[in-house]
């Protein structure tokens, strides 16, 4: 079963699959094959959201392209861990630049500007010459 997103189920049976344009039946099919996984209301009829839609127009499309539903499966589980994949690497990113950042901010820190250093050199200088 594919994740889906959390909107609002509204749409009976027949107004999804006409929606969709497949038979109600082929809606049946799917969800016996894990496929999609509509809602339901508290007397167990099935409501389907525009997430669930829209997840059946891609299902159209990939049978379209001659995938059969073993394969459409297979092609929807391996989109959705594309997506999360995704996701995190743009987390690890994130976390990457504010690493970088922070490195940056605490070479600032540490850095002295250069009259300072020519100050303190000059003021070692003198000790070393007063000492002899």
């Amino acid at each position: 079963m594919t994740p889906r997103k959390h909107t609002n189920a509204v749409y009976v049976i027949s107004v999804a699959a006409e929606l969709a344009g497949v038979h109600p039946q082929t809606l049946r099919i799917y969800e016996r094959k894990g496929l999609l996984e509509p809602s339901r209301t508290p007397g167990g009829s099935r409501r389907y959201s525009d997430a669930d839609i829209s997840l059946l127009r891609r299902i159209q499309e990939l049978t379209d392209e001659g995938l059969n539903l073993a394969g459409v499966k297979r092609v929807l589980e391996l989109e959705q861990e594309v997506e999360s994949l995704r996701a995190e690497l743009e987390q690890l990113r994130a976390q990457m630049r504010e690493a970088i950042q922070a490195t940056h901010r605490q070479y600032r820190r540490d850095l002295v500007p250069l009259n300072q250093q020519l100050a303190l050199l000059n003021e070692t200088a003198r000790l070393f010459d007063s000492g002899r």
